[in-house]
C-alpha cells in the first residue's frame, strides 16, 4: 500500500527523480548511485539546472533504502517526502553564511559528518554552493575522503574551481547542463501556464525551472524587463541619474517579491492542510529556513536577470553600430563591467553601491 506523499515541484511518488527536468544522463547516474552508493558525490552545473532537486531525490532514496528493502511503502513515502521538503532528521543541509564557505563552517561540517544517524543506517550531508569553498577546502578534505560508513556527502557546485579540485577528486562527479528555456516553458505549459507567459518566464529565468514558476505568476515581469532595457538610453553621465536609476531598479526588485511571498504562503497552508489530513506534525523551521534561502537566491537571480537584460540591450546597440544603423556608440568596456558585476553577486554585495558603480562605469551611449 502506498503512503502519503508530497508531489511538490512535479515529483512523482513512483519516480522520485521525475522532478529533475532535462538531465537524462545525470539522472541515469543518480539512479545507479541510489542502488550502490559511495561516500561522496559532487553535482556540478549552472544555477537552476536541477542540482538541488536531484540531490534531495537521491537523499530520499538513500534514506529510504532500508524501508525499500523491507517493502514498507508507507515508510518509503515518508523518507522521500521529508527529504524532498528538507525536513528529514538524517539530512543536514549546509548553506554558506557569508560570501564564502568559511573555515569555521567547514569545521562544523566535519563535526556533523562524525555524528550517528538519528533514525536509520545513513546520514546525508548536503553541502550547497561549494564552488565558494575557497581556503576552507583543506579542512573538509579528510572528512569527505574517509567519512564514517554511515555518512554520505552530496556536494553542489556551479563549477569545479581550483579550490574544489582536490575535493572533486574524492567524489563521483555528476554533471548537469544548462536547461533549455524551451524545455522549461514546455513544463510550465504542462502545469497550466499560458504559452506566451511561459515563454517569457522561462527566458527571463535563464532556464531555471523553480524561478520560472515564480516569474510565470508575476504580472510585473514585463515592466521590469523594460526598465532594465531602458537603462542605456537613460544614462546621461550625471551622478543624479545614476542614483535615481539604481533606486528605481531596487524598488522594482523589492516589488518582485510579491509572487514568491504568495508562493511561500501557499506552501505553508499546504503543509498545514497535509499535516492535519495525515495526523503528522512537520517542523516549520525547516520550511521557513528553506523559504528564507529561496528568497535570497531569488533576489540574486533577479539581479543577475536584470544584468543579462542590460547586456542584451547593449549588444543590440553594438549590433546596430556595426551595421551602421545606430546613432549612438557603445564602448566595449561595458561588457567586462557587466560580467564583473554579475560575478560579484555571489559575494552578497551592497546592491545599491553595485548598481551605482556599474552605471558610472558603463556611462551613457554616445
Amino acid at each position: 500500500m502506498n503512503g502519503p506523499d508530497d508531489r511538490t515541484d512535479g515529483a512523482d511518488p513512483v519516480d522520485p527523480f521525475s522532478a529533475v527536468l532535462g538531465q537524462r544522463d545525470a539522472v541515469t547516474q543518480l539512479r545507479a548511485a541510489a542502488m550502490q552508493p559511495v561516500h561522496a558525490y559532487l553535482l556540478v552545473g549552472p544555477p537552476g539546472a536541477g542540482k538541488r532537486e536531484a540531490a534531495l531525490a537521491l537523499a530520499g532514496e538513500l534514506l529510504a533504502a532500508g524501508a525499500l528493502a523491507s517493502g514498507d511503502d508507507v515508510a518509503v513515502a515518508r523518507h522521500r517526502r521529508l527529504a524532498r521538503s528538507e525536513a528529514h532528521p538524517d539530512l543536514t543541509i549546509v548553506e554558506r553564511e557569508g560570501p564564502f564557505i568559511t573555515r569555521d563552517q567547514a569545521r562544523g561540517v566535519v563535526t556533523q559528518s562524525a555524528r550517528s544517524p538519528v533514525e536509520g543506517a545513513r546520514r546525508i550531508l548536503l553541502l550547497t554552493e561549494f564552488h565558494l569553498v575557497v581556503d576552507a577546502a583543506p579542512v573538509l578534505l579528510k572528512a569527505v575522503e574517509e567519512p564514517p560508513v554511515s555518512t554520505v556527502f552530496l556536494i553542489l557546485a556551479d563549477e569545479v574551481t581550483p579550490d574544489l579540485v582536490t575535493i572533486a577528486s574524492r567524489c563521483v562527479v555528476i554533471r548537469f547542463g544548462a536547461l533549455d528555456p524551451a524545455v522549461v516553458a514546455e513544463r510550465l505549459v504542462d502545469e497550466g501556464v499560458d504559452a506566451e507567459a511561459a515563454a517569457v518566464a522561462a527566458q527571463s529565468a535563464g532556464g531555471d525551472l523553480r524561478r520560472a514558476r515564480i516569474l510565470a505568476s508575476d504580472p510585473e515581469l514585463g515592466r521590469r524587463v523594460e526598465l532594465w532595457a531602458s537603462v542605456p538610453e537613460r544614462l546621461d553621465g550625471t551622478g543624479a541619474t545614476v542614483v535615481a536609476l539604481a533606486a528605481e531598479l531596487l524598488v522594482a526588485l523589492d516589488a518582485a517579491f510579491a509572487s514568491i511571498d504568495a508562493r511561500h504562503r501557499a506552501e505553508l497552508a499546504e503543509l498545514a492542510e497535509r499535516d492535519e489530513r495525515y495526523g503528522i506534525r512537520t517542523p516549520l523551521k525547516a520550511l521557513e529556513d528553506r523559504q528564507r534561502r529561496e528568497r535570497r537566491r531569488f533576489r540574486t537571480g533577479e539581479l543577475r536577470f536584470g544584468l543579462a537584460v542590460l547586456a542584451r540591450a547593449y549588444r543590440d546597440r553594438l549590433a546596430g553600430q556595426l551595421a551602421g544603423t545606430a546613432r549612438t556608440r557603445v564602448s566595449l568596456d561595458v561588457f567586462p563591467a557587466l560580467q564583473r558585476a554579475a560575478v560579484s553577486l555571489d559575494r552578497n554585495p551592497n546592491e545599491r553601491l553595485l548598481l551605482e558603480r556599474l552605471f558610472l562605469c558603463v556611462g551613457p551611449t554616445v
